[in-house]
């Protein structure tokens, strides 16, 4: 058993990322513990809790690694916590008309806070974790976030919550490698995460199904109304505002209008509308909006630059833009070209080439 103090805490979920990201480190002769968290997951009546990220056998996978890399291994027990900053507000947003990535709320609250401040409580400075990411250190004690080296898993779209003081304590040791090829060197190792199938989905939902999730935990219940134009003209009514999207066509079940196909283009609350309309009144809204709860890790916003690119969905492209101040210290993201399916509450994330500048919530 190593007894150096640990230098380096692994979130742990019984995956092959996290599984190497810790095996890798180890290797690097970093002293490592394993931390793994038990998140909330819905009780539907009758079963016992369906928790996808957080099973019994993924528990069991992950001590495993531990236990052959001879890692200590901590199981947290972060139910409420996570309750309270990741699925509550989940809710909350989708009641209010508006897209939410919950992955992001639960990187800034749960990863990078609850569980840095549990691993610097156990006198751990630094946490690793399996998302693909790179990160770069400058002499000065910046740090920029990068995109992986497998585009295709490149996850700094969810990690772009994270501020200076949050990446210099953050390692993500298998943005470096291909995902095949990650896969390969698990074999290697013979680690027990090496046929692990790919997590998907979100991990509180036992079905994946998100609507009939917010039908059964909103707190109140969905109310019916219009489905308007944005002439203002009802074409029919609609069975709650979070059972669809902005982009959104199939099942609006709606007729025509001039021949042409209707596409859901906003929610009002306020008034309980579902606003429909044609393919190009949907793209012209998609072109310019306002973020809310910015986070820049360089500390400002890359204001006026000329290189800059923004990603609106988690696997979606990154397209030319435009960074200005707006009031109140706010900012607005004016894209070349607008975009359909651009929707409040959705990230919108900054890059410049590679690098990922930060970013925050559309307001529309």
């Amino acid at each position: 058993m190593d007894i150096r103090p640990p230098s380096v805490a692994v979130a742990m979920s019984g995956g092959l990322d996290s599984s190497m990201a810790a095996a890798l480190l180890v290797e690097r002769g970093h002293a490592c513990i394993g931390l793994m968290m038990r998140l909330w997951s819905e009780r539907r009546p009758g079963e016992s809790t369906r928790n996808k990220c957080c099973s019994a056998a993924s528990v069991d996978v992950a001590r495993a690694v531990a236990d052959a890399l001879d890692m200590p291994f901590y199981l947290i027990n972060a139910e409420q916590p996570f309750k309270q900053a990741v699925v509550d507000p989940f809710i909350a947003d989708y009641m209010e008309g508006r897209t939410p990535n919950p992955c992001l709320n639960c990187n800034r609250r749960i990863r990078f806070t609850y569980l840095l401040e549990y691993a610097a409580r156990l006198g751990v400075p630094y946490l690793a974790t399996g998302h693909h990411a790179r990160t770069e250190r400058a002499e000065t004690g910046q740090v920029r976030l990068r995109r992986a080296a497998d585009r295709r898993k490149d996850q700094s779209y969810v990690l772009s919550v994270l501020d200076q003081a949050r990446l210099r304590k953050a390692l993500f040791p298998v943005g470096d490698y291909q995902k095949a090829e990650l896969r390969e060197m698990a074999r290697q190792r013979a680690l027990p995460a090496a046929e692990k199938p790919e997590s998907m989905d979100l991990c509180f939902v036992a079905d994946d199904d998100y609507r009939r999730f917010l039908g059964d935990w909103a707190p109140a219940a969905p109310r019916d109304g219009p489905v308007l134009t944005t002439a203002g003209e009802e074409l029919g009514r609609h069975a709650g505002l979070y059972r669809f999207t902005i982009g959104q066509r199939r099942g609006l079940n709606l007729p025509n209008v001039a021949g042409q196909p209707m596409y859901v283009v906003a929610k009002e609350p306020a008034r309980n509308a579902l606003v429909v309309g044609t393919k190009d009144e949907l793209v012209a809204r998609g072109q310019r909006f306002a973020l809310a709860n910015a986070n820049w890790n360089q500390g400002r916003p890359p204001l006026e630059r000329e290189d800059l690119a923004c990603q609106i969905r988690y696997n979606g492209t990154a397209h030319p833009c435009r960074v200005e101040a707006a009031a109140e210290a706010a900012v607005t993201v004016t894209l070349a070209e607008p975009q359909a399916g651009v929707a409040p509450g959705q990230a919108a994330v900054v890059y410049a080439g590679d690098y990922c500048l930060g970013g925050g919530t559309i307001v529309l």
